[in-house]
């Protein structure tokens, strides 16, 4: 019987800044929401069509995104799709699809001018 395979790649931006914190351990986790546009028209006009996506990072990654990473930031990132099962305050069951990454490359920031042109 073959393998199945959980790899999971998206690019977008930072929805907010990073949540790093530690747990009992002295382990490191950063947690982040990404939002990524697709664009669909809407009768004649055409509109963005945003995917939020939650984000798990650990260890030196986690810390190396929260000293690093801002809102707005455009990050890509490669992992594999989990699914997190949590019970609210109220005792009401949720259940959130989350990527936890294994490599992260940082993008431009909120901000930063780039230009565009020739040389000539």
């Amino acid at each position: 019987m073959a393998q199945d395979i959980n790899s999971v790649t998206i690019s977008g931006r930072l929805t907010k800044d990073p949540d790093l914190r530690y747990l009992q351990s002295g382990d490191a986790v950063c947690t982040l929401r990404l939002a990524s546009n697709s664009r669909i028209k809407k009768g004649e006009e055409w509109t963005d069509d945003p995917t939020y996506i939650d984000l798990s990072l650990w260890g030196g990654k986690a810390e190396s995104a929260g000293e690093h990473l801002t809102k707005g930031q455009q990050v890509m990132v490669q992992g594999s799709l989990k699914v997190r099962e949590w019970e609210t305050r109220e005792g009401e069951k949720r259940i959130t699809p989350e990527i936890k990454v294994y490599t992260i490359v940082y993008g431009r920031q909120p901000g930063d001018n780039v230009q565009q042109g020739s040389d000539d």
